[in-house]
């Protein structure tokens, strides 16, 4: 699995790097039980302290036994002691079923938290520096990922980073899977027997005709890797290849557009179109990386980043924060940290969770029916988030300024039968609440209610 999908978020790292407090929102973030070994230790057998100070051999073996029976439990958020990972037999049950994260930190900080405590290697400052600078070689050969924050120990946890086009990743064997319109804008450097396979841009790559061409011209085998480049079109359909390609092979998502940095790009779902619709052949499928290259937006057009903007407010909206109002490179890393925690919730939608992600989304896609798909993804999903505030009873203020919305001319009777789905009465719908999103049931009326109100006559 990639990242801590079906895994434990398993944090590691020096005494006062804030494992515990950090644990704690994590858990809170990602809807998993949060479990921090050392008040296990404490709640069942004394204050670590006196253990320690007792018989340290003894504490130890006390802490593998608790940190292994964590393990063995459900899928969790774990802080562990800063002397964990020193068990040989910690480190290979780790390996199997947990992402390490590597909570870093710098000594000074560490030892101004801790010097007053009374644990029992918090004594001297010179020994605690020291013991701090061995850990950190423990700690880094351990490890999956690393991150100071909630923000970048979630996107560690997705495999999310930064990175520049003109950087590809250096993999043996790879195939690059290409937007021929980003590669006309972007140059390339390749590494040495590395393939390119350019796919046209937008919905056209999403084509079983695409697709039968990819399978014919793939050379890389089971080890191989597949690098999607371009929006979440191409992002799309390069996860789909891998994921059926030889059964399955690996593969990383270099999004060039917003909507692919902020969204599409995360969370394994890959797909294409079929002659009855969007995304009605897919595949659950994670990438092993997200490389986001923020640099890239400066040759997205105008309408391009406007689609993007509708994703950024939406997870605004989600989280509660003012995201649209960062610079770029942070509203970018901030919404894609919010979307991995809903996607670590529940990586396969089967838990409910994840359907916040498609607040005002029932709406846009009735729209875009109702065109005939003719009209643009983002602006379907600008004039859905207006009507989900409007059912919501909440204020649209921001849509209305961030995005500004105008009805669309569309197919009314087609666009209400996509949304209706054959369904009658109440719909389920991602409405927002104070707490976020949530689903609900709405009266059929009111739901064609807000539709009609998306509608130029």
């Amino acid at each position: 699995m990639v990242g801590a999908v079906d895994k434990h978020l398993a944090l590691i790292g020096f005494m006062g790097a804030g494992k515990s407090t950090l644990g704690r929102e994590l858990a809170r973030l990602t809807s998993r039980p949060f479990v921090d070994t050392d008040e296990e230790i404490e709640r069942r057998f004394g204050p670590i302290a006196e253990l320690f100070e007792r018989n340290e051999p003894d504490f130890r073996r006390i802490e593998e036994q608790v940190v292994a029976e964590a393990l063995a439990g459900p899928t969790a958020v774990i802080a562990l002691g800063g002397g964990a990972v020193l068990s040989e037999a910690t480190q290979t049950r780790l390996a199997s079923t947990a992402f390490v994260a590597y909570v870093e930190g710098d000594v000074d900080t560490a030892w101004e938290r801790v010097k007053d405590s009374g644990r029992p290697l918090a004594h001297d400052r010179e020994e605690f520096a020291k013991l701090f600078a061995e850990r950190d070689e423990i700690y880094e050969s351990t490890a999956d990922g690393w991150g100071r924050t909630t923000e970048g120990l979630l996107l560690a946890s997705l495999g999310i980073a930064g990175w520049k086009l003109g950087l590809t990743p250096a993999v043996a064997g790879a195939a690059i899977v290409a937007d021929e319109r980003v590669l006309q804008l972007h140059e390339l450097h390749v590494t040495p027997g590395t393939s390119t396979h350019l796919v046209p841009s937008g919905e056209q790559a999403k084509t079983m005709k695409v697709v039968q061409r990819l399978w014919g011209e793939l050379k890389i085998g089971r080890d191989g890797t597949i690098v999607g480049i371009g929006g979440g079109s191409t992002t799309d359909v390069a996860g789909f290849v891998a994921a059926t390609h030889l059964r399955g092979v690996s593969w990383l998502a270099i999004p060039t557009t917003l909507v692919g940095m902020v969204d599409a790009a995360i969370g394994g779902k890959t797909g294409i179109n079929t002659d009855n619709g969007k995304n009605l052949a897919g595949v659950f499928h994670f990438p092993k990386q997200v490389l986001l290259d923020p640099s890239l937006l400066a040759t997205l057009p105008d309408e391009e980043r406007r689609a993007g903007m509708a994703e950024v407010v939406k997870t605004g909206l989600l989280a509660g924060e003012e995201l649209w109002s960062l610079p770029d490179e942070e509203m970018i890393r901030a919404c894609a940290a919010f979307k991995a925690a809903v996607v670590l919730s529940d990586p396969y939608e089967r838990e409910g969770r994840r359907a916040i992600l498609n607040l005002g989304h029932t709406f846009a896609h009735a729209l875009e029916a109702g065109s005939g798909y003719a009209l643009r993804h983002g602006d379907a999903v600008a004039l859905g988030l207006l009507a989900a505030l409007r059912v919501s009873g909440r204020a649209t203020g921001v849509v209305e300024e961030v995005l500004a919305p105008e009805p669309v001319r569309v197919d009314r009777d087609r666009a209400w039968d996509a949304l209706l789905r054959d369904k009658k009465g109440a719909l389920n719908l991602v409405l927002l609440g104070d707490e976020g999103g949530y689903v609900t049931s709405v009266p059929e009326r009111e739901v064609k209610r807000a539709l009609d109100e998306l509608i130029a006559d």
